[in-house]
């Protein structure tokens, strides 16, 4: 917050939002939390409550139409809130009006308004209550025809929890996820604050979003963001990384990339909180290099976390076998954790959620992601895009070296576009390319180094071999090949592809 936002902010607690709401909700008044049957309306509300207990040990009140007090505690003790024993404690008050609305005849007027709010009213004063959450209000309204009535008892709702003094939540239906706010259209007009839940299916998957439609008078950041709802962490806002300010790459200290030849290259190492990219068609031995990375982390006494999303796991410990690396063994001495999923397996935001628990449990000082491209088969480019900003900054902040492999645009497979390539290349502070050429006749590899911020590099193109030993790095290829150029339009991404295009290329 700066000087201009005036309005203190209140903490919701709710992994990665505050950094969107720039602090918390504004504190003391009422926010509106729409969205449609599943979107996490009710997850919001009770973390919201829960959470501050939990950070600030201030009581709450949970107000529900729909679900009973019974099935509130039990739905969320998965998450470990233990609501039965924080009712006991005074930090937890519920006031059910689920059993009101069953008994109430639908009849326009019946329902008795101002015992509701006198019963919050005691509730909020019992336990000292600091947050009040409402659960499904609208719920209340099916029996008014008239908006306005409608309006007039939300507005009566909002100057009652105004009055306890309390940050409140107020959750909604909403029609459709794009067809306006709210159910009624009026509920967002009577209160400051509205945030809308968003669970959109697309391409045969969802995607789950937050934005904070208004906050009257304070700032907060715009736009959509990601959100997963994960079985132990609840409501998870994905961009919790990147928006914590994430520190500068500052280390002088260099790791060995497990490859001497491409240490020397790279100016006598990576340094430790550097990422790394390195970019290369199918088999040309992105894997290999990272699986030497990940060697010489576990022969340093390194802890490591290794994430294969192009491999399953007996498929990793094969390719390391062949090369004499025991994947096993690396395990079994507690500083290797491998991860090994098909992307299709959950969502880019179930993946993020994953490799950050694992990353607190685990504390690796090495980081590998093989491959980032294999991501895009469940996720656009800028979801993508948010995803490597997210787990760079993550990676960052706490000072873990990281190795991330991805496929280069180019036809035919088009995984990652020209664009996203080059603006993940402008996030990482080592680019390494891998490619193939010709050259009589034959088809062979080469490997360079394009970039090193903060250190000198070898910008030589050099000749790359693989054998049952692994890669070597060889003498400097003194003939124009143009790797920079066609190795981004190759037609195909195989050494027998390769070679075609290029006799195609020279009988034109």
């Amino acid at each position: 917050m700066n000087g201009i936002d005036a309005i203190e902010r209140l903490p919701t607690g709710i992994r990665g939002f505050d950094p969107v709401a720039l602090g918390g909700l504004p504190k003391g008044r009422a926010t509106l939390v729409t969205g449609t049957t599943g979107s996490g309306k009710t997850l919001f509300a009770v973390e919201f409550l829960a959470r501050g207990i939990l950070h600030s040990g201030e009581p709450g009140v949970f107000v529900t139409f729909e679900e009973t007090a019974k099935d509130i505690r039990r739905n969320f003790a998965s998450l470990g809130f233990p609501i039965r024993q924080w009712e006991d404690d005074g930090k937890w008050a519920f006031v059910d009006a689920s059993a009101d609305i069953a008994v109430e005849a639908p009849v326009i007027g019946t329902f008795d308004f101002g015992a509701l709010e006198a019963r919050i009213g005691h509730a909020a004063g019992r336990i000292g209550a600091a947050r009040v959450s409402v659960d499904a209000l609208d719920a209340l309204f099916t029996r008014f025809a008239d908006p306005a009535i409608v309006r007039h008892e939300i507005a009566r709702m909002v100057y009652t929890l105004e009055m306890t003094g309390a940050t409140s939540i107020i959750t909604a239906e909403r029609s459709g996820e794009h067809d306006g706010v709210s159910r009624y259209g009026v509920e967002e007009f009577v209160v400051d604050n509205v945030i809308t839940l968003r669970n959109v299916l697309s391409d045969e998957r969802r995607r789950r979003t937050v934005e904070i439609v208004k906050f009257r008078g304070a700032p907060h950041r715009t736009g959509e963001w990601l959100f997963a709802i994960d079985p132990t962490d609840g409501l998870v806002v994905i961009p919790l990384a990147f928006l914590a300010l994430p520190l500068p790459a500052t280390s002088r200290v260099r790791v060995s990339s497990g490859l001497p030849q491409l240490d020397e290259m790279c100016g006598g190492g990576f340094y430790k909180d550097a990422i790394t990219l390195v970019t290369g068609p199918s088999g040309v031995g992105k894997t290999l290099l990272s699986l030497k990375f990940i060697t010489a982390a576990v022969a340093a006494g390194e802890r490591c976390l290794a994430c294969s999303f192009d491999d399953a796991r007996e498929q990793v410990k094969r390719n390391a076998a062949g090369w004499g690396m025991d994947i096993d063994a690396m395990e079994a001495s507690g500083l290797l954790r491998l991860i090994a999923d098909y992307p299709e397996t959950a969502s880019l935001e179930d993946h993020f959620i994953r490799i950050r628990r694992a990353i607190e449990e685990h504390e690796p000082e090495r980081l590998v992601i093989d491959t980032i491209s294999a991501l895009e088969r469940i996720a656009s480019s800028r979801a993508l895009l948010d995803f490597i900003l997210a787990l760079g900054a993550l990676a960052r902040q706490r000072g873990i070296t990281t190795l991330l492999t991805s496929a280069p645009p180019g036809r035919p497979t088009r995984r990652l576009t020209s664009s996203l390539s080059e603006e993940i290349a402008s996030l990482t502070d080592v680019t390494i390319m891998l490619r193939y050429f010709e050259r009589a006749g034959q088809v062979h590899r080469a490997i360079v180094v394009t970039q090193t911020r903060g250190s000198a590099h070898d910008p030589g193109i050099r000749l790359a071999t693989i054998d049952s030993d692994g890669m070597h790095i060889g003498e400097r290829l003194s003939a124009h090949i143009g790797i920079l150029a066609s190795g981004e339009t190759l037609q195909g991404e195989t050494p027998a592809a390769v070679e075609t295009e290029s006799h195609r290329q020279s009988d034109e």
